[in-house]
């Protein structure tokens, strides 16, 4: 695997040519009459490869550029983007703004940030690890970590394929407020899908690292081998009967847990009362002994900023605090809606923590004893409104702590407010994979719907 660094790194110079253009829209949107205004431009490159059977299926260069505009005529706003660089492309990009501006009803809450809120300093989170990564090279990785998972068993009959990415991210945004903040980052992921067959039937699964910095990756065989491990731990795998049980959320499937009370806490859902959240604001919704942070300053984290998409500075702030929902989760829009502030989340959240406790994987499945190991969610059965939750699942039942057989075609059921309030362990077997940091979660009690 080549982990070196780009030597023809010219992102530096490449935001301080966006910088330059996101303060001449917002420049041009004031001398077209807007009262205040803002601009975001960007490039993204990447590299993709995918492979399947040792053969190149996909190789893929992308390299978009874009720059957005938002103009405000008072509490009447406009926006454009373009794709093109060209100053005529974006003058008239700004012109398509102020026009729509001039036709839309006015709205209260409209317009910038609040300027002390926005960030005077913008902190170096280490996220810019450029990989100087050719396609042959990619090739080779992918044919390296699928030869690795498809050489463990004669039962790996197949293969879905494996990928390589790397792709980075210039961003710069300016406003009207005189507000200007770049950033830069990389993303690189590698990822294979290994499919398993004995006489009873065939199961595919996969594994897959995500980082900012390629060193960070774990070794190209130790992907291919953990699929292959997951692959063939679900042959044989059966239904259960209908029933309930306690259930044990893997760390990739416990995300989304905690994903959907993100979407039920923020502003656009609160404010529109489409969230079983409105007006909870202060209330117990979790045990008293947990504890949910967002942390958007952890260097090299794949949800690090020093600046949401308004400019406003980010920090460490409990998102839940000792069981009780401490705050929502807000951009300017949403924050006027309700009657709040920003909590610089315009644009989404930042690292998520889950203040793991400390028992590991092993150890909460003995301490289920008997249950339900949930490793893969399907299905998208979950309102917001209600919190009523409904996925299709599978993994493995669980006896006397011990993974006894693999299940699928299973259905869990229940209510994310009683699901979140009768959680009884957080584990400490953080996936680090994702903006989003859990352990496994442990659910008292839920529904399964099988045979």
């Amino acid at each position: 695997m080549n982990l070196s660094v780009d030597d023809k790194d010219t992102s530096l110079a490449d935001l301080d040519r966006l910088a330059q253009i996101a303060q001449d829209v917002v420049a041009r949107a004031r001398r077209s009459g807007a009262s205040a205004a803002d601009a975001a431009a960007s490039i993204d490159t990447g590299l993709a490869v995918g492979v399947r059977l040792g053969e190149v299926e996909t190789v893929e260069r992308t390299r978009d550029r874009a720059v957005s505009v938002t103009v405000y005529f008072g509490q009447r706003k406009g926006s454009a983007t373009t794709a093109d660089l060209d100053p005529a492309s974006i003058g008239q990009t700004v012109e398509h703004a102020c026009a729509i501006a001039r036709h839309t009803e006015p709205d209260p809450a409209n317009g910038l940030a609040d300027p002390a809120l926005l960030a005077s300093t913008i902190p170096d989170l280490d996220l810019w690890h450029p990989w100087d990564l050719t396609p042959a090279q990619a090739i080779a990785l992918g044919v390296e970590i699928e030869a690795a998972g498809r050489a463990q068993d004669a039962r790996i009959s197949n293969s879905d394929g494996a990928s390589v990415q790397s792709g980075g991210s210039l961003t710069a945004y300016a406003n009207s407020d005189g507000f200007i903040g770049c950033e830069r980052a990389t993303h690189h992921s590698v990822s294979v899908a290994l499919i398993a067959e004995d006489d009873a039937g065939m199961q595919r699964d996969y594994w897959y690292d995500s980082v900012r910095r390629a060193a960070d990756f774990a070794s190209p065989s130790s992907i291919g081998i953990k699929a292959a491990q997951r692959t063939l731990a679900r042959l044989g795998a059966q239904r259960l009967s209908t029933r309930q049980c306690p259930v044990l959320f893997a760390p990739e499937a416990a995300r989304s847990l905690i994903g959907h009370f993100l979407s039920a806490a923020s502003g656009g859902a609160l404010y529109r009362r489409a969230s079983f959240l409105v007006d909870q604001l202060g209330q117990r919704l979790f045990p008293p002994w947990l504890q949910l942070v967002e942390r958007p300053h952890i260097p090299r984290g794949l949800g690090s900023t020093a600046f949401d998409a308004e400019g406003v500075a980010t920090r460490d702030s409990d998102l839940v605090r000792d069981g009780v929902l401490a705050r929502y989760i807000l951009g300017s829009y949403s924050a006027r809606k309700l009657g709040l502030q920003s909590t610089g989340n315009a644009g989404g959240v930042q690292n998520i923590v889950l203040e793991p406790g400390a028992d590991d994987l092993p150890a909460l499945l003995r301490r289920m004893g008997s249950g339900l190991l949930v490793t893969e969610l399907m299905g998208q059965g979950v309102s917001l409104i209600t919190g009523d939750y409904s996925r299709g699942a599978s993994g493995f039942w669980v006896e006397q702590g011990e993974l006894a057989y693999p299940v699928e075609e299973i259905t869990i059921a229940g209510n994310l407010r009683d699901m979140y309030a009768n959680l009884v362990a957080v584990g400490s077997d953080v996936d680090p994979r994702s903006h989003i940091l859990t352990g496994s979660l442990l659910l008292e009690r839920m529904t399964i719907a099988g045979e």
